[in-house]
């Protein structure tokens, strides 16, 4: 007797409850990681410091990263628009913040969700709207890779290694942006395999779309509205340590901020989840920043950053869905 066949509804509840559990699992690595150094330092001085910390003190770190968000969302909003995507700006802060559900994938592939709910929407395909995503990330990379190189040259935390981290980042910035130097790769990978060219004929003529990012009228405020997103959460870091007693100087607090979360990126764990943490409790040690004040941290920094996007990314998702479904035709 054969099974009855899964509607396409009852596929996506599907996925989306494995999605959920995966996030939750995560979560979960990531508390059980923290408490665990909770535990060796001393419960009581951890639960102290958390309780310096006032609802009002809390609301100003979570409204700090919405900034955050909020600018980087409007950024998006300018590249679909120098892309020519008929979108406005509450549907590109609805596919921008509601692709946040799903950072925590590997490689944060799953926020290409972005680029499906563009095709329900507008009608344009993947290869047309990647350059878009593409884009996004570069930005992305270009901004903390400037404030990483600012923050060093102001501040005096001489950490190992980021140099490199700086230069990685600018460098997969600029060839991103670069629709000739990535139309050469790709024929160069084409030549290579010698296999899929129609995926890689797609890929290229997305990379080739990239020229209209270039002009210095669209690349400005991209990076001012980036780099001013970012600043707003290494701002939250630096509030955050002095409230909890560790004063250390801003510029250093953005250092350690900005390069714990581009390290923890580098490594491809989901949404850099154990690689940041480890970082940033490592940096604020060489601080002289004691682990009893440094873990708490670190919990209460990626809490009101990161996990606090994937809870506004969920708090969205459907949405998004439910809005994309209802434009297809």
């Amino acid at each position: 007797m054969s099974s009855p066949s899964v509607t396409p509804t009852q596929a996506a509840s599907s996925q989306r409850r494995r999605d959920i559990a995966i996030i939750g699992g995560l979560l979960g690595l990531f508390l059980v990681g923290l408490a665990g150094l909770a535990a060796a330092t001393g419960w009581e001085e951890t639960l102290h410091q958390l309780g310096k910390l006032s609802a009002l003190q809390v609301a100003a770190l979570l409204a700090l990263s919405l900034v955050n968000y909020l600018f980087r969302g409007a950024r998006w909003h300018l590249f679909a628009r120098t892309l020519g995507l008929p979108t406005g700006l509450v549907q590109d802060m609805r596919h921008f913040l509601g692709g946040f559900a799903m950072t925590v994938t590997p490689g944060r592939v799953g926020e290409l969700i972005r680029m499906r709910w563009l095709k329900r929407e507008t009608g344009w395909s993947v290869e047309r709207t990647a350059p878009l995503v593409l884009v996004d990330r570069a930005s992305d990379l270009a901004a903390m890779g400037l404030i990483l190189a600012v923050a060093l040259a102001l501040s005096t935390a001489g950490i190992t290694g980021a140099a490199p981290v700086v230069l990685i980042a600018l460098i997969a910035a600029w060839v991103a942006t670069r629709p000739r130097l990535l139309a050469a790769f790709v024929t160069l990978a084409y030549r290579t395999t010698g296999r899929w060219p129609r995926a890689f004929g797609r890929v290229r003529q997305s990379a080739r779309s990239l020229k209209q990012f270039s002009s210095a009228a669209v690349v400005t405020p991209a990076m001012i509205l980036g780099a001013s997103g970012w600043i707003a959460e290494g701002y939250a870091f630096y509030l955050l340590l002095g409230w909890m007693g560790a004063e250390i100087p801003f510029w250093n607090a953005v250092a350690i901020f900005v390069f714990s979360t581009l390290a923890g990126g580098l490594t491809g764990a989901p949404g850099g989840v154990g690689g940041a943490e480890a970082a940033m409790i490592a940096l604020l040690k060489l601080q002289g920043v004691p682990l009893e004040v440094s873990v708490p941290a670190t919990a209460v920094i990626r809490l009101t950053t990161l996990w606090f996007a994937i809870l506004i990314g969920l708090a969205i998702f459907p949405l998004a869905e439910r809005s994309s479904k209802k434009a297809c035709p």
